[in-house]
């Protein structure tokens, strides 16, 4: 048994033996001969990425700082866009909001020229109904014969109605009785439609 130690004892482990005797040292060396270039102007880390570029694998993982400044650039232009393009969506929200605006004053304005409309048609009928009135006075202390002269000569037979309508009863008859019997027929049928 004490053999067998002693064996084991005389085969040391390969690894710690490769690390002790290859690894460390060649470890010193490179960071003694990196620091010794370094103070005498050369820069190694260029000359490292300069031929690691040629490595494939090792090209990947390296980055280029001309690589790293169109990057840059390119995301200071995209965000530039960004902005101008925010901006030109403020500027478009706010004239939808101004024509917006716009928009219900004229509905404001739509409105009030309806009411007015309204109110003058409203007045204009009114005008219309007291003219009636006054023609239909005038036809009433006319005489029977001559109003019916001037009525039956009237082309717009709406108007004859309108003023016979507001005729009373017996100057009606009397002005329908000295007309034409088919113009009288005629102005009678109209009138009944009137008052249904």
């Amino acid at each position: 048994m004490t053999e067998k130690i002693k064996d084991r004892k005389k085969k040391s482990n390969p690894f710690l033996w490769f690390l002790f005797a290859i690894a460390i040292p060649m470890a010193i060396v490179v960071s003694l001969v990196m620091i010794i270039l370094n103070v005498a102007g050369f820069d190694i880390v260029d000359w490292a990425a300069q031929k690691g570029k040629n490595i494939p694998v090792v090209a990947n993982v390296l980055t280029d700082e001309g690589e790293t400044v169109e990057v840059e650039d390119m995301e200071r232009r995209l965000q530039e866009t960004i902005e101008t393009k925010n901006m030109e969506i403020d500027q478009l929200s706010q004239n939808v909001s101004e024509l917006e605006s716009v928009i219900r004053d004229l509905e404001q304005e739509i409105l009030v020229l309806e009411q007015n409309e309204q109110s003058a048609s409203e007045e204009e009928s009114t005008e219309q109904h007291d003219l009636a009135k006054t023609i239909a006075k005038t036809y009433e202390e006319m005489d029977s014969e001559q109003a019916a002269l001037i009525l039956e000569s009237m082309e717009d037979r709406t108007s004859v109605v309108s003023i016979l309508n507001k005729l009373s009863n017996e100057v009606r008859g009397e002005i329908l009785q000295e007309m034409n019997p088919e113009t009288a027929a005629d102005l009678t049928l109209r009138l009944l439609s009137t008052t249904d």
